[in-house]
């Protein structure tokens, strides 16, 4: 009985290995020993650091070298269009000036000299969408393709080694914000901040989520391009504080200075509110959403620090005072509610020359460190070269 169980079983395994042997390497669950189809090259071009986002990446205010309430000719020397008898707003932002996507020579990745090629995506107003693939959702703006189907053409071109992205303020309503703050300082009389917290409290979540989308969207192009995640470094920053809490102003509460000549009308609460809630806020939340996506993470809270419109530690450049980068201040003044328009609305609160170059430094510092999430900060009374990463 058993020889004959044992020659059945030999006949059965004989009949099912010759069957095996007939299928195809894939059908018999033996592809494992084929050879895996070779990953597409990563391309062989310059080393490319690239810039994505909104405003505060692209380059917005990059005119302004300070701020002055000066109305003619350069402004006290502070307007970098000036050419000695116009205003040329393309000498600083080139072509983008008239899309208004106001990318401009001083951007955070063009003042990041961290690779030999450095290039500018991002557009002031851009929400998350405007940085998805078109294929999934994406949006074009101001007459360019999206973001993200633009990375795609960078990567196959040039070796890409870093993607700076700063996103998430414009789904948040940040602009909205500012303009409902200056509106009640200026014509209601009344605090913002109760209102706002509200609006930023219920768009979080969406805004958040985009966030994170762009991040998931950015990673797909790269990988379509043939990148492996250690290829490539993917960095999402925060946003800076463009004001001081209040017992930093120098101007008084009272009276329509913070206005009129300050270029920062606040009222006490809402700069509070702005500078110790708001700014923390939505810092914590993207340090979240980098952490979910494996991405590296710069906390710029603090990054003007001192250097805020309308700050103690600094002043407004005059016709006898020229300006400076340990002076002067680091962002834009609110170009509205002055006696004289100067520029844009949309260059207000603002990173401007000196902000932008700060930021530039902070990214070149975070680019020697190939890992960790870090704050950038500024050294009082120095200029760019004295930004500094604290650990987070």
């Amino acid at each position: 009985m058993c020889s004959s169980i044992t020659r059945r079983t030999t006949r059965f395994t004989r009949r099912l290995l010759a069957a095996v042997l007939t299928l195809p390497l894939s059908a018999a669950g033996l592809v494992a020993f084929a050879a895996a189809p070779a990953r597409a090259a990563t391309p062989s071009g310059a080393t490319a650091s690239v810039s994505m986002g909104d405003s505060y990446i692209s380059g917005e205010a990059g005119r302004w070298k300070g701020n002055s309430v000066v109305t003619s000719g350069s402004r006290a020397s502070t307007d970098r269009a000036w050419t000695g008898s116009a205003y040329d707003p393309a000498r600083v932002y080139g072509a983008t000036y008239a899309s208004g996507c106001d990318r401009s020579d001083v951007a955070e990745v063009r003042s990041a000299p961290v690779t030999q090629t450095q290039l500018n995506l991002a557009c002031s107003g851009a929400v998350a969408a405007n940085v998805y693939r078109a294929a999934n959702g994406g949006q074009s703006f101001k007459g360019e393709a999206p973001q993200a189907d633009q990375l795609a053409a960078v990567a196959s071109q040039y070796n890409v080694k870093l993607i700076t992205l700063s996103i998430g303020g414009n789904d948040l309503g940040f602009s909205d914000v500012i303009t409902t703050c200056v509106s009640d300082y200026l014509v209601w009389y009344s605090y913002c901040n109760d209102d706002q917290q509200a609006a930023i409290d219920s768009r979080m979540p969406a805004a958040m989520a985009g966030v994170g989308k762009a991040l998931d969207e950015i990673r797909a192009v790269m990988s379509g391009a043939g990148y492996t995640a250690g290829d490539y470094r993917i960095v999402l920053q925060s946003y800076p504080s463009p004001i001081p809490r209040s017992a930093e102003m120098r101007y008084p509460e009272s009276g329509w200075s913070r206005s009129d000549t300050g270029g920062c009308p606040f009222w006490n609460g809402d700069a509070d509110w702005a500078r110790d809630s708001l700014v923390p806020q939505i810092s914590r939340a993207l340090a979240g959403v980098a952490a979910s996506k494996g991405a590296q993470f710069l906390d710029l809270g603090d990054m003007l620090q001192g250097r805020e419109v309308c700050s103690k530690a600094t002043r407004q450049a005059t016709s006898t005072t020229a300006p400076s980068a340990t002076t002067s201040e680091w962002a834009r003044f609110v170009d509205a509610g002055l006696s004289s328009s100067q520029g844009t609305v949309q260059e207000s609160m603002h990173p401007n020359y000196y902000g932008q170059q700060a930021l530039g430094q902070c990214l070149t510092l975070l680019y020697a460190r190939p890992s960790g999430n870090y704050a950038c900060r500024n050294t009082a009374g120095q200029d760019a070269s004295g930004m500094y990463l604290t650990a987070k």
